[in-house]
């Protein structure tokens, strides 16, 4: 029980940083006169410790019979919860467009590179079956501190077989989309789980994005799928501001093919979502002039721009789709990386411009039939 307080007391001391170094520090004690002696009940502390940026140490309330004790342990704390938020994972995040033209008989996959900050992972592209690729986004790869290799989204993926009862499976994919995310969710969970402190990230915004690509079974044609992977944070310790971070079941939105009917052209998906700029296709559709200017004179170029701005994307020929997409990506990408590939659904995936970080070999698959399309695959430019 708090008495009448008497007086307040100031108390000094050093806080120890290295061998020879040390911080002033000071601790403001309220008092009280209790039978002959003096009894300090409570402490408030005025002192900030080494945080990460964006973190504030909150102020304690503290009751106990020795003030300067009850400081010099909370500044210990203090500095040992800092080095913990110091060894917390982090992950790289990959920003950029995700460019898909369906034409006949072929579809043209593109990816171009816009650094969500500095020194970030380009988009990477992966082998998800034999019939479609991925293309990653956001934080497809990890690092901890106590391991110098990242942890890449895009290694070491084998597909999901039989979906836990107990996984609540989407309504808008179908199994073997329902399997890819599956498999994704999992290896993201045991990541996600590490990290600890408040994000800024809007529920809105995926942490984690997959373009699919490729040919659905049972001859139903060409698809392109985005699979979005959002986070959920709880707060379970006022004290050090503890969170609790688990990822959510994916979200799968089809972008192709369109609805009967609609048009049938380029296809475009962004991480972050907000990223400024017109798509391709908005290019097209208002006759911009740097693409005008790549399709003047080639009349093969002029027909493959006809039927996008037409909405017949399907119907554009194949060789003339790919060379046309070749000669307006470096337009449109600028200084920025950026690779391009074709998928056919017999040949599988080829590289027409491949990435320039080194390829590691894929582990064989000894299940995998010879004849099964694969990513390593390349064809002259």
């Amino acid at each position: 029980m708090l008495r009448e307080t008497i007086y307040t007391v100031k108390q000094d001391y050093p806080v120890p940083l290295g061998p020879r170094t040390f911080r002033p520090c000071s601790a403001w004690c309220y008092a009280h006169q209790e039978k002959g002696r003096e009894q300090a009940i409570t402490a408030i502390m005025h002192q900030r410790f080494a945080m990460r940026a964006g973190r504030r140490l909150k102020s304690f309330r503290l009751a106990g019979p020795l003030c300067l004790l009850v400081v010099l342990l909370f500044a210990g704390a203090g500095q040992l919860s800092a080095q913990g938020h110091e060894d917390e994972i982090v992950a790289n995040l990959a920003g950029g467009r995700v460019i898909v033209h369906v034409a006949r008989e072929v579809i043209i996959l593109a990816a171009i590179d816009h650094p969500v900050e500095r020194n970030s992972i380009p988009p990477r592209v992966m082998d998800l079956d034999g019939t479609h690729v991925g293309v990653l986004l956001g934080a497809s790869e990890w690092q901890i501190p106590a391991d110098p290799k990242p942890i890449r989204l895009d290694r070491n993926f084998h597909r999901a077989g039989a979906i836990d009862s107990h996984y609540q499976a989407s309504p808008d994919a179908e199994p073997d989309l329902e399997s890819i995310g599956t498999t994704f969710l999992e290896k993201l969970r045991p990541l996600v789980a590490q990290l600890r402190n408040k994000l800024d990230f809007s529920p809105d915004e995926p942490i984690f994005q997959i373009v699919v690509v490729g040919f659905a079974p049972s001859d139903y044609g060409p698809e392109v799928w985005v699979v979005e992977y959002h986070l959920e944070q709880e707060q379970i310790a006022t004290r050090g501001e503890y969170w609790q971070t688990r990822i959510l079941r994916p979200r799968f939105t089809q972008l192709y093919p369109p609805e009967k009917h609609a048009l049938r052209t380029l296809v475009e998906s962004r991480y972050p979502p907000d990223m400024k700029g017109p798509t391709l296709r908005e290019m097209i559709q208002s006759n911009d002039p740097q693409v005008v200017g790549i399709a003047a004179g080639q009349p093969r170029f002029e027909k493959v721009v006809e039927n996008l701005h037409g909405g017949q994307a399907q119907k554009a020929v194949p060789a003339d789709s790919i060379d046309f997409m070749r000669a307006v990506l470096p337009v449109i990408a600028g200084d920025a990386r950026y690779v391009l590939g074709t998928m056919e659904e017999q040949g599988g995936f080829k590289w027409i411009v491949p990435p320039a970080e080194p390829i590691e070999k894929a582990q064989e698959d000894k299940n995998r039939p010879p004849e099964a399309p694969t990513l390593r695959k390349r064809i002259k430019p």
